[in-house]
């Protein structure tokens, strides 16, 4: 266990945000490191403010003497339009959710797509990324294909209910990796591209809690094929559970949640986390029904 005096003081600014396991998750991996952390949610839906003033709670929080603050849905975009330096991936990827406040300057940073490649390097080792098809083109699947792609993926499928989303995410993609092929591909195209595919990544809310079920019908993936989810409320979404019990690698979504965690907390106080400890809080607090 590490020791220190110094101190941080950490917030999370986004919409419906005070059930996040992020905080807590920091919170302990600081105190079993003998750290002073305090890691508050900046709730959008209970002070009032609207989304667009996510640049005055920045300057509020530099102001009050805040460290950091992680930034999530509505506001990762919006916040790019008040920091003074993004990491080159960050702006790539058009999306903010980590923001250091150093000497006054607000520094944006994406961990969400680090997150998931972390996650899918340590989980499912030596993935196969020749063909990969991705259902789910929104704010987290266009982090995951990002990450995707800078793993090395050489051919990427997106595929979405609203095919003009999946075709801009894939253009926007395709500019940025022009060595891989990225394409756009339609619901009904699922059959023939994840029958040649190495792996398939599932970012829809479709299993979340809130909205049961599976994405697509299992039998469409082939037992060689690698399966990813995003959803880790429950951990064990029924994709994953389908897909282990047709002999699938899998990797579940609270991978990606410790994966950006871990990344954003070593941003903040230039200290790597326990990464295996945190995933272990993680699981306890999921199965504890936090």
């Amino acid at each position: 266990m590490s020791t220190t005096t110094e101190s941080w003081l950490v917030g999370l600014i986004g919409d419906g945000i005070t059930a996040s396991l992020t905080p807590p998750m920091h919170e302990r991996e600081a105190q079993a490191r003998g750290m002073l952390y305090l890691y508050r949610p900046v709730d959008l839906s209970l002070n009032g403010h609207a989304p667009a003033a996510v640049g005055d709670l920045l300057r509020y929080g530099r102001d009050l003497g805040f460290n950091a603050f992680n930034i999530t849905h509505p506001c990762k975009q919006l916040v790019l339009e008040h920091l003074d330096e993004v990491s080159d991936d960050a702006a790539r990827l058009g999306a903010v959710n980590t923001v250091l406040i150093r000497d006054g300057r607000f520094i944006g940073h994406n961990t969400d797509y680090s997150g998931f490649g972390s996650a899918l390097a340590e989980g499912l080792p030596g993935a196969e990324l020749d063909q990969v098809v991705q259902l789910g083109a929104g704010g987290a699947g266009a982090a995951v294909a990002y990450a995707l792609l800078k793993a090395g993926a050489a051919r990427l499928t997106l595929v979405d209910l609203d095919s003009a989303r999946a075709a801009e995410r894939a253009a926007s993609l395709a500019a940025l990796f022009p060595a891989s092929r990225v394409t756009a591909g339609e619901p009904g195209d699922l059959p023939k591209v994840l029958a040649e595919a190495d792996g398939f990544v599932q970012a829809t809310p479709i299993g979340m809690h809130s909205h049961p079920g599976l994405p697509l019908d299992p039998a469409l993936i082939a037992p060689r094929t690698w399966v990813a989810d995003v959803i880790y409320r429950p951990v064990r979404t029924e994709l994953v559970a389908a897909a282990e019990a047709r002999g699938c690698r899998v990797l579940d979504g609270g991978h990606m949640a410790v994966g950006q965690a871990v990344d954003a907390f070593e941003l903040i106080t230039g200290v790597r986390p326990d990464a295996a400890r945190m995933r272990a809080h993680f699981l306890d607090m999921i199965n504890s029904g936090l």
